[in-house]
């Protein structure tokens, strides 16, 4: 039988400090208000929770470290829901669940839009002329897969759009050299999408959210002639939920960075799987938590100014995400699957300013180059260092 625990705070008291690494439970406001804070630098505002609403959740389900520190307003009475007791507390009660992830949901897309202004100065809007940008992009850096999906979707939202002729001889022409596939949603319950065709694009509408089954699909968003790569997912990773959950446009597009195969959620199997699969919702929080730690963290990386700092960090970022014990650690020395190109597009750097950027990372002391690819050679030193980084630029913003 679920047992829960009532605690108590009085005013004034911390109740989770970002950095630290006390996650193995989040709390469920019951009485009081609490209220949550960044570090300054950040660009997030103070902001204030009250009964119902969640403390620690993020960190909790994602398995890493604090995100940001709350104190308790008032007196408050909070109930504390140990990670291991998660999967009881949604059988029992999945509105719970239910508004956990909504609440992830809108955090996302507010991320999102603060990730995207940090990284490149600029908010994308979702619009069909933003899907017409985002084929443009593509074209332009002859990755015509991407490109001529995006000019159908435009296509499908403004048939009758001031630029309508001109996508329309644009998909025309690259459609008959491309293996773009799945232009329209089907019944089909997998799909497979050959490396580097759009799975969707940003600012299209769906309703359809999909499970990785074999293969990598990029995130990534297109501001102003760059694209950011918000994140690469795997096996069993989730993406496209925003749809289901909110509504409304894509707020990324995905991308096959490999061959891969996926399942796919429409609305109606997602409502049925909601009441009779729990370990469903389980596993969807525990994705969107790890996705949403990973937006804080890229927001800090953001904020670096030093193009070296910012990949060091974000190379940094890739290994956290794995979620090792470095204390433990066997071989100190780790390859990965990243190109520094990889690794600068994360980062959102514009083109102009790679080469340099690139040519600098890989001649850090920490990082050397086996075929092509990005090798570490001493994790937890490089994690060491990114951390430096981000309390040093914490402080200087402080002045």
């Amino acid at each position: 039988m679920l047992q829960l625990q009532f605690v108590n705070f009085n005013k004034g008291s911390y109740i989770v400090v970002e950095g630290k690494s006390q996650s193995d439970r989040f709390f469920i406001i019951q009485k009081g208000y609490v209220q949550c804070y960044k570090a300054s630098g950040s660009g997030i505002k103070p902001f204030i929770l009250g009964p119902g609403d969640f403390v620690g959740v993020v960190p909790c389900m994602a398995g890493q470290l604090q995100i940001e520190t709350a104190i308790a307003n008032t007196d408050v009475v909070l109930i504390s829901v140990k990670k291991e007791q998660y999967p009881d507390l949604i059988a029992n009660n999945t509105p719970v669940a239910l508004k956990i992830i909504r609440t992830f949901a809108n955090r996302m897309r507010q991320m999102n839009e603060m990730l995207t202004k940090a990284t490149l100065n600029h908010v994308t809007t979702d619009s069909s002329e933003q899907i017409l940008h985002v084929a443009e992009f593509y074209e332009k850096v002859y990755r015509n897969n991407c490109a001529v999906f995006a000019y159908y979707q435009y296509l499908k939202t403004r048939p009758e759009g001031p630029q309508a002729e001109k996508a329309k001889h644009k998909f025309v022409t690259l459609k008959q050299r491309t293996q773009a596939v799945y232009f329209e949603p089907t019944q089909d319950l997998t799909r497979e999408y050959p490396k580097d065709t759009m799975i969707f694009s940003e600012a299209q509408s769906g309703s359809d959210m999909f499970i990785i089954q074999s293969g990598e699909v990029a995130i990534t968003k297109v501001v102003d002639g760059n694209e950011v790569t918000l994140a690469v997912l795997h096996k069993g990773d989730m993406f496209g939920e925003m749809a289901i959950l909110e509504n409304k446009p894509r707020s990324a597009s995905a991308i096959a960075h490999s061959d891969c195969r996926v399942m796919v959620i429409n609305s109606a199997n997602f409502n049925q799987m909601v009441t009779t699969q729990p370990q469903l919702i389980s596993r969807l929080t525990t994705t969107l938590a790890e996705r949403l730690w990973s937006m804080y963290r890229q927001l800090d990386n953001a904020n670096l100014s030093d193009l070296n700092q910012k990949m060091l960090d974000m190379l940094s970022l890739q290994i956290e995400k794995q979620k090792i014990d470095l204390e433990k650690m066997q071989t100190k020395s780790q390859q990965t699957q990243f190109t520094p190109q990889d690794i600068a597009n994360m980062c959102g750097i514009p083109n102009e300013h790679q080469p340099k950027a690139i040519y600098d990372f890989t001649q850090h002391p920490l990082i050397k180059m086996i075929d092509t690819k990005v090798f570490i050679k001493d994790v937890p030193e490089l994690v060491h260092t990114a951390s430096f980084f981000r309390k040093q630029n914490q402080g200087s913003s402080k002045k």
